[in-house]
């Protein structure tokens, strides 16, 4: 993860880090998702673990947990996966985004050992405080893979510190105190928020939550080193999925030119 984001830095651009929810609409499907992404402009992606009890997701991603889990699709499912994608693209940054029960139900070392053989660039433990992360950060830094945290709106400085210290690649900065998908995004405070982050943190600040459309992406990429969205892009799957009945030619072309609006607000953001 480090060396993408100090390319960009070079290249004075944020990254723009897609998010997918593994198995939605299905399997392979993810997998065509993913690289119609690459195609359109992702930096790198962000793949949602399908998971019964979401925290931190919206009603469009945990919909799309639903939808997933009813394939019957788990962990080492979505991690055959990323190593399915890696056949074809070896060098996209991927991050797996789940919950730890998963983690736990599989082992920390047989989860850490599959992920690094398939391919996987960073994990982000939506539940797992760094208090509690030893374990597993110790056994992903050990592979070559990033243990990626979260930061909030309502993270001291102190905390900010202590979080940093756990983690690499980058944290991901929450920018709404509530769920993926609310609105209203204030990019004026945002602003204000993510220079308190950089002061307290080294680490590349990646910025989620309320990322709707092209002109918010913009506005984001002028202040953060990466740029997350989410619910609009499932949301945007799910409508083509669901027109077709599954995805087809025309719903990939949809998502790969959805991303390149995003791609080229986030390029043009800071010129």
């Amino acid at each position: 993860m480090g060396s993408l984001f100090e390319r960009l830095k070079g290249e004075n651009r944020a990254a723009l880090i897609p998010y997918i929810t593994a198995g939605d609409p299905d399997a392979q499907a993810t997998v065509e998702l993913m690289h119609a992404m690459v195609e359109g402009g992702a930096d790198a992606i962000e793949v949602g673990v399908p998971f019964s009890d979401p925290m931190a997701d919206g009603p469009v991603i945990q919909a799309a947990h639903e939808r997933a889990l009813k394939s019957g699709l788990g962990l080492r499912g979505v991690i055959d996966l990323v190593a399915e994608f890696r056949k074809r693209d070896t060098d996209t940054p991927v991050v797996l985004m789940g919950y730890q029960n998963p983690i736990e139900a599989l082992g920390v070392t047989a989860f850490v050992d599959k992920a690094a053989g398939a391919g996987v660039d960073g994990v982000l433990t939506v539940d797992l405080p760094p208090e509690e992360a030893d374990e597993l950060s110790v056994a992903l830094g050990e592979r070559g893979m990033s243990p990626i945290f979260l930061l909030a709106p309502t993270t001291s400085a102190a905390r900010t510190r202590e979080v940093a210290s756990k983690g690499s690649g980058f944290v991901y900065y929450v920018s709404l105190k509530g769920v993926t998908g609310a609105a209203n995004l204030d990019t004026e405070a945002l602003a204000t928020q993510v220079e308190g982050v950089r002061e307290a943190c080294a680490l590349p600040v990646g910025v989620g939550f309320g990322i709707r459309d092209a002109e918010t992406a913009g506005q984001v990429g002028r202040v953060a080193d990466a740029v997350i969205v989410g619910s609009a892009i499932v949301r945007l799957i799910h409508e083509q999925a669901s027109a077709a009945g599954g995805m087809n030619a025309q719903g990939l072309e949809t998502v790969r030119g959805f991303l390149a609006e995003l791609r080229s607000a986030v390029e043009t953001a800071r010129q």
